[in-house]
């Protein structure tokens, strides 16, 4: 998957030359709006099963979302970051979302070749479920319904991926995603 890497480098290096200014802002402003490092850092599960460091815009302070974080979150500014991730490798511009230890690391049989992907910053299944947060804010136990509905829907869109995924496939995935961000 040389190309992948290839357009995962250009399109992540492009991207941080275009909005490395408006990462910054929003850095200095997280920064102040949170009291602390404006860059939240946490372990991921990566390809393989690997964990790494994803980077992302703080938006909470003392537990609470703050109001600034809370129109990160909504309008995905939160994750911009995360192009640092894909320029030095550990993420790649499609793939399956990462996801904290205890979901895709502990997969099963065909389940698990989910892991021989690197994890993306857009996918068909963030696609779906953009407005994941929402959804669950609807649900009498959140957690219950992400782990029973909303978690096997994206192993198997996922999965779906891992078998079909291609260039062409890809482009259309990221066109998806930025005109979904756009309107």
């Amino acid at each position: 998957m040389l190309l992948k890497r290839l357009f995962d480098i250009f399109f992540s290096g492009l991207a941080l030359l275009c909005i490395g200014w408006l990462i910054l802002l929003c850095w200095l402003l997280a920064t102040w709006d949170t009291k602390a490092n404006g860059f939240f850092l946490q372990k991921r599960v990566g390809q393989h099963g690997k964990l790494f460091t994803i980077v992302k815009l703080r938006t909470m302070k003392d537990g609470k979302v703050t109001p600034i974080g809370a129109f990160f979150r909504k309008t995905k500014i939160d994750e911009l970051p995360q192009f640092l991730n894909v320029l030095i490798g550990d993420m790649s511009v499609v793939g399956p979302r990462p996801d904290i230890q205890g979901y895709y690391d502990v997969l099963q049989g065909e389940p698990r070749n989910i892991l021989n992907l690197k994890p993306g910053l857009t996918s068909e299944a963030s696609l779906k479920y953009f407005n994941e947060e929402y959804l669950l804010a609807q649900q009498e136990n959140p957690l219950a319904y992400n782990d029973t509905v909303i978690f096997p829907d994206k192993v198997k869109m996922n999965l779906d991926y891992y078998y079909n995924r291609s260039f062409f496939g890809d482009l259309k995935i990221v066109t998806a995603t930025i005109f979904q961000k756009i309107i």
